[in-house]
């Protein structure tokens, strides 16, 4: 096994030792063989790294990582300088388009299927310009730069206006780019700064740690700060290239990163091209619901499973000033875990607006672990599209997103357990088969059935498609939850009776109607009118809910009836102090009446369409004792309802981050 050393003061012609480093990290990617260590030391890399080639085991990897208490940058883009004042505090600049080789992301639109274009259509671009390393806005025209608006927004009931939390009071920090035969422009208002005197760049690289190719395998990336990349849309029907991913491969792990200003999505553990490209947007001539379903079939022909792709693990990265995603994946991720990540400022400068958005957004999430992440001020915070199928949401903290957790067309079985979900809109399921165990739960919820889209499920731990199904809705549990009231109007930011889907509520109130069993599900099927399918359209699904607790303006299930209705008031708050966060609480004594023994995966009713049980990846029943704050639980003790299992009545302020 080798170092392979590479530093500022080095040069690509040496042999990468200690004393004679070389100067690139893809000079040593090209040299690196599994086992080696490329051990970058500090200083600013302007560079795509493509690692070469990746290890053979996940003891016989390729590791890249910065040199232990040193500070290493690698960014997408350049710097410019020369900067010409044109008008007041106009300037302009030009740059030669072979800065940018192949990829000119002044010149290629924001485009591609599921992107929401308002009226007029808004063009925006893959270009960034970046004031001492905050982006600024892209102008729709050359004369807004001298006088722009106060503020470019796209805004609609998914995502609702907000203060602008990233950079307030910045917001007339724009720029303009026309792109010539030889050279690209740009005319940029920096307001009172003068760029030549400032750091000014712009991003010039689609990526700027990921591979050329597929399967280049068990890699670690550790302990960088990675910046300013050009990547492209990434919905689940395209290519989904981030500022850092495997690009189709198994086994990586990313780790100790700073991850920020990727155009669209910062980690991408997603889908390849040959398995569909955008075809619903360049083709016209289907849906993108039909790509999707084609793209699991097409991806089933080129090996995907568990032993040639997924598996991945991104942990203890802080990713932030993302325009899509802090991490995206469709059928790339499977089997992988996302831990102890610091998630934030996702989407919300709102340049551009489509329906992929959120700080993670995953599709084919199988055996997927999504546990001790703290996601903040996002437009989405966690977003399971499509086979969430023994996807795991565990011990996160979400606060200040638009919406906390979103599940869509998703046939179970997925566990969400020991969370805080405290923005005013904490879950919206479109979706069935969930389990929801000892959250907090401080917002909305919302409940509704999807007939007119089938998506796959699957064998149990495997990428196998078992089937197809619509989303009827229900067959979720729900149990030792604590639920706070509200005000739905001001949760949502518009009347939802009056929208398309049913409304939501605080509490469980939305399965009313629905059996509460398996067995009398069957019985209420029996008594429809003769029929295959359409005997089963009208019928809700079960509803398994017990033991959870209900703050004034909560409602119960009509049918739970061990449900704990407090009388007196309960208040939550998350206190964000930035490196810790609190969760402050209040509650009465009435509180310590609801106690309840350690939750399994036994406890759980088997999922009625996979016709599948929650269980943990080895295939043994899901364990579901070990709390927020990390205590692990005692099976022959009971705990109180929530996230937190020393949670007790009164006044109390827990360190949660």
């Amino acid at each position: 096994m080798t170092t392979l050393h590479v530093a500022t003061t080095g040069a690509d012609t040496a042999e990468g030792s200690a004393s004679r480093p070389l100067r690139t990290i893809n000079r040593a990617a090209e040299l690196a063989l599994p086992g080696d260590t490329v051990l970058v030391h500090g200083g600013e890399y302007r560079e795509w790294v493509r690692p070469r080639r990746g290890g053979l085991s996940g003891t016989r990897r390729i590791t890249y990582q910065a040199a232990p208490g040193e500070h290493v940058v690698i960014k997408g883009s350049e710097q410019v300088t020369g900067w010409e004042p044109e008008r007041g505090t106009v300037w302009r600049a030009s740059v030669p388009n072979a800065l940018f080789g192949d990829w000119n992301p002044f010149a290629l639109q924001i485009a591609g299927d599921w992107l929401a274009e308002p009226e007029p259509p808004l063009v925006k671009h893959l270009g960034e310009v970046y004031l001492n390393g905050l982006s600024c806005y892209e102008a729709g025209t050359r004369d807004e730069v001298t006088d722009p608006p106060l503020r470019t927004e796209i805004t609609d009931h998914w995502t609702r206006t907000t203060d602008q939390v990233r950079n307030p009071g910045q917001t007339r920090l724009v720029w303009y780019a026309e792109v010539g035969e030889d050279t690209t422009t740009i005319w940029a208002n920096f307001q009172d700064a003068d760029p030549n005197a400032e750091l000014v760049e712009i991003n010039v690289r689609r990526s700027v740690f990921y591979p050329a190719g597929h399967h280049v395998d068990y890699i670690t990336v550790r302990g960088f700060e990675l910046a300013q990349a050009a990547c492209p849309w990434t919905p689940p029907t395209a290519d989904q290239p981030g500022l850092i991913g495997p690009n189709w491969a198994k086994g990586w792990i990313i780790e100790d990163n700073t991850i920020h200003d990727a155009k669209c999505s910062a980690v991408s553990l997603g889908k390849e091209a040959s398995t569909g490209d955008n075809y619903a947007t360049l083709r016209g001539d289907k849906p993108g619901y039909q790509y999707q379903v084609e793209s699991v079939f097409a991806a089933r022909q080129i090996g995907w499973d568990r032993e040639h792709v997924g598996s991945h693990v991104v942990r203890r990265n802080t990713i932030f000033d993302c325009g899509q995603n802090g991490i995206v994946g469709h059928l790339g991720c499977v089997f992988s875990t996302i831990e102890d990540n610091h998630i934030y400022n996702i989407a919300i400068k709102r340049e551009f607006y489509g329906y992929e958005i959120a700080g993670i957004k995953l599709h084919a999430a199988i055996d997927v672990e999504i546990r001790r992440n703290r996601i903040h001020d996002c437009s989405l915070g966690t977003w399971l599209d499509w086979q969430a199928q023994g996807t795991r949401v565990s011990r996160n903290l979400y606060y200040r997103n638009n919406r906390d957790l979103f599940v869509e067309v998703s046939h179970g079985p997925y566990l969400v357990e020991h969370n805080v979900l405290a923005s005013n809109v904490s879950f919206e399921s479109f979706s069935q088969g969930g389990a929801f165990v000892h959250n907090l739960i401080g917002g909305t919820v919302r409940l509704v059935p999807v007939m007119d889209r089938a998506t796959p499920y699957h064998r149990p731990h495997s990428t196998q498609v078992a089937g197809y199904a619509v989303i009827y809705g229900g067959d979720d549990r729900w149990i030792g939850n604590v639920f706070l009231g509200g005000d739905i109007e001001k949760a949502y930011g518009y009347d939802t009776t009056k929208g398309v889907h049913p409304p939501a509520g605080y509490g469980t109130a939305g399965y009313d109607g629905s059996p509460t069993s398996i067995a009398e599900y069957i019985v209420r099927v029996s008594n429809q009118p003769p029929g295959d399918q359409q005997r089963f359209i009208p019928v809700k699904q079960p509803a398994y809910v017990r033991d959870n607790v209900y703050a004034p303006g909560a409602s119960a299930f009509a049918d739970e009836a061990s449900a704990l209705m407090l009388a007196q008031d309960v208040s939550f708050a998350v206190t964000d102090e930035g490196d810790e966060v609190y969760l402050e609480a209040r509650l009465p004594e009435a509180f310590g009446g609801r106690r309840l023994s350690v939750v399994t995966g036994v406890d759980l009713p088997r999922v009625r369409i996979a016709d599948a049980d929650f269980e943990e990846r080895d295939g043994t029943p899901a364990a579901l004792d070990v709390d927020l704050l990390g205590k692990r639980k005692d099976p022959a003790r009971d705990y109180p309802a929530g996230p937190i299992a020393t949670l007790t009545p009164g006044d109390s302020r827990i360190r949660v981050w």
